[in-house]
């Protein structure tokens, strides 16, 4: 059985965006070296190109023949894309990264990288607080010993250490 599915918020604006890109991308091919014979350098570029282009139309099509999904009651379009691709889990660990990101040169790997272990497990649903605590510093050690050991890369120390230890 063969079942309707409704086009969500959004969709129809990414697919039509997708293939936009893709046929910049074919132009942007075409411009390597022209079409001057299958051999040329632009030849493989553009036949990748253009099976996008023909897959962005298909999909496009498929996508106007679905019928739009129904807003919940009392919810505008924008609030239900804003709903459905940008649930609150997203943002969370999309600011625990960009922090993470901050607090690697302020306090170096390990302690960045532990916080960062039991804030994404946490916010990813694991609420054994113990357990990730155990398990984010049992993968950090792990990290630790191949990379300084087995690679020799030094893990940065940062700002904090530094100080702590000069």
């Amino acid at each position: 059985m063969h079942t309707q599915r409704s086009r969500l918020p959004g969709e129809m604006a990414f697919t039509v965006l997708l293939l936009m890109f893709s046929a910049f991308m074919l132009w942007t091919a075409y411009g390597i070296s022209g079409f001057e014979s299958l051999t040329s350098a632009g030849s493989f570029p553009m036949v990748a190109t253009g099976v996008m282009v023909i897959t962005g139309l298909a999909n496009v099509v498929h996508t106007l023949r679905e019928k739009p999904s129904p807003p919940l009651e009392g919810e505008t379009l924008p609030q239900q894309f804003m709903r459905q691709l940008t649930p609150g889990v997203l943002i969370g660990f999309t600011a625990a990264t960009f922090a993470y990101m901050l607090a690697l040169e302020w306090a170096g790997f390990l302690v960045s990288s532990y916080v960062f272990l039991v804030v994404s497990m946490w916010l990813l649903g694991s609420r054994r607080i113990v357990l990730n605590l155990v398990v984010s510093a049992l993968s950090l050690a792990a990290i630790h010993v191949i990379f300084q050991t087995a690679f020799s890369v030094v893990l940065p120390s940062g700002k904090l250490l530094q100080g702590m230890l000069s």
